[in-house]
């Protein structure tokens, strides 16, 4: 056999082994984008100046960014003269239940968020019988049978009914505390420790992408530091962060930062500081030395940042006013409490008296006609929604403590308020700094259903809009490149979402289609449940859920699980 055939084998082998690995990438390129996003003008997360391209994607991401004039595709979304940005993340969304009555969130994807982060303290699960009796007011007004007891079971309800946004979720601190020792002001034993420790790590296990706390409400304010660094901790394990709504966020802020630091330190584990802000007036003035905290904090390596709505209202349960001491044991034991005489005049007086000890939010208002009322769940407390309680007060003829007090009673304590206690400064202050993202801190709701019912905080429809309306176009305190980092890739990198945040190639394509001039939020405290315009398209994984502006009603988004989740 001459040299030449003897080589024949050799060569039909190596042709074989060059075309299949030359065959698929041929196939790949030459299969038709699903979209082609043409002629816009990209920001990509990244902070950088827009640049001109197009954007091919196919299966849910991101296959190409330049030239793509000529590239076969099935449809094309023309973007001529108009921003191309990822998809926004909102770091505190609080759309655990209203998700399971609406998917689509529309009060969400008319701001372009294509992704949310929740549960604040109090999480959607773990929970067990006594957490859903107490919550089963809230379950019957918006028609939600409460089947879940794990995240694994929650995660699973949300996949199976399809969703329109991508979500992530914290396991709360106050609701492992719930589940071993209920709402009474007590210390854990080193056996409830540990079972406390054992449901984080179930979380973790099960998806939760780090711990959270809401230090203000009880039954929270009864953990001690040492709780809530064991319980950090076992959540820094598994690759989580700390979230948190500080104890003080008026007078006593730099203490409480100081708690929030040695948490980080201690448990190490990277925090996020939510809804950042020096509230009440007595505190205005002095963002500059929280900031000055917290960059000292970084400067020596404590991984910490925070996020904002930037309205000049806060939003909570008028059951805040109460101090913590009159929550003990729970709603019944509150409302017993505010019907007590004797225990009500200690509550009165306790809000008349300036203390550090608790976030006295009535020391921190001007007056009764900062507090304005969102929702209540009896129907006959309706027409009250969108009054204030100085209105509320002299319609009943009270005093407004004994208003705030009797309206509670009345609501089985459930009352949700916007309370004005801000300064615009400080706002502004808080946005500009680099490591600030933007949360909506209020549930995905719709101007229509059960979900329209509610007087919102105008935050719910439009934080995102208006911040590139006030902040960006109108007071020039931001760049729009920064706002959209500020939106997409910060937020993303503090919660380590793979693959999303920037617009990338290989990335998921969360992506928004709008023009800076003209979006802006309509959403106002006297007429909040307002859609906001201007987001011409909204893409979740590739699909719109806006398109030419109007909803589409798919329900293309993903359970984004955490980095300890275990299939």
């Amino acid at each position: 056999m001459s040299q030449r055939a003897s080589m024949r084998p050799a060569l039909a082998i190596l042709v074989l082994l060059i075309s299949l690995l030359i065959l698929p990438r041929a196939t790949a390129q030459s299969a038709p984008f699903d979209i082609v996003i043409a002629h816009g003008r990209i920001i990509d997360g990244t902070g950088s100046p827009w640049f001109s391209g197009d954007i091919g994607i196919r299966g849910g991401k991101i296959a190409a960014i330049g030239n793509l004039a000529t590239a076969p595709r099935t449809r094309t979304i023309g973007a001529h003269g108009q921003v191309v940005a990822p998809g926004f993340i909102d770091m505190l969304g609080q759309s655990e239940l209203t998700i399971l009555v609406d998917p689509r969130l529309p009060s969400k994807i008319y701001q372009g968020i294509t992704t949310e982060i929740t549960g604040e303290g109090e999480s959607i699960a773990p929970i067990n019988e006594a957490i859903r009796r107490s919550g089963k007011r809230q379950f019957e007004l918006l028609g939600i049978q409460p089947d879940w007891q794990t995240f694994r079971q929650y995660f699973a309800r949300l996949e199976k009914q399809g969703i329109g946004i991508n979500v992530a979720d914290y396991v709360g601190a106050t609701t492992v505390r719930r589940m071993v020792l209920g709402d009474d002001d007590v210390q854990p034993t080193r056996a409830q420790l540990d079972q406390m420790k054992q449901l984080v790590r179930q979380a973790m296990l099960d998806g939760a992408v780090g711990l959270s706390t809401s230090l203000e409400y009880p039954p929270a304010p009864y953990a001690k530091t040492e709780e809530l660094i064991a319980l950090a901790s076992e959540a820094s394990r598994y690759g989580g962060i700390y979230a948190t709504h500080m104890r003080s966020e008026s007078t006593a802020i730099l203490h409480s930062l100081d708690e929030v630091i040695r948490i980080a330190r201690e448990a190490q584990i990277p925090v996020e500081i939510w809804h950042f802000k020096v509230a009440g007036k007595p505190s205005w003035g002095h963002m500059p030395e929280a900031i000055a905290k917290i960059e000292a904090a970084r400067a020596q390596g404590i991984d910490i940042a925070a996020d904002t709505y930037a309205y000049t209202a806060w939003g909570n349960g008028l059951s805040a006013f109460i101090p913590p001491w009159a929550h003990d044991g729970g709603t019944e034991k509150l409302l017993a409490r505010l019907k007590d005489p004797s225990a009500r005049e200690r509550i009165r007086k306790d809000m008349l008296t300036s203390s550090d000890e608790w976030e006295n939010e009535w020391q921190q208002i001007p007056g009764p006609e900062s507090i304005l009322i969102g929702q209540v769940q009896n129907p006959k407390l309706l027409p009250l929604q969108g009054k204030t309680i100085a209105e509320v007060a002299k319609l009943w003829n009270k005093d407004p403590m004994d208003t705030i007090f009797d309206l509670l009673i009345q609501d089985d304590a459930f009352t949700s308020v916007a309370v004005s206690g801000m300064s615009e400064p400080d706002v502004a202050l808080a946005l500009q700094q680099p490591w600030v993202s933007i949360d909506n801190d209020s549930s995905g709701v719709s101007p229509e259903g059960i979900l329209g019912r509610e007087h919102a905080h105008p935050r719910a429809y439009g934080t995102f809009p208006r911040i590139l309306r006030k902040y960006v176009r109108e007071e020039h305190k931001l760049t729009l490149e920064d706002a959209i980092r500020k939106f997409s890739a910060l937020p993303s990198q503090r919660l380590r979402l793979e693959g999303r945040g920037l617009l990338r190639v290989g990335m998921w394509a969360d992506i928004t289609i709008f023009d800076p001039a003209t979006i802006r939020d309509l959403a106002t405290f006297d007429n909040p449940n307002q859609l906001s315009q201007g987001m011409d398209y909204v893409l979740v994984n590739g699909v719109p859920v806006i398109d030419q502006g109007k909803i589409t009603g798919a329900r293309p988004g993903k359970v984004l699980r955490g980095p300890g989740y275990a299939r």
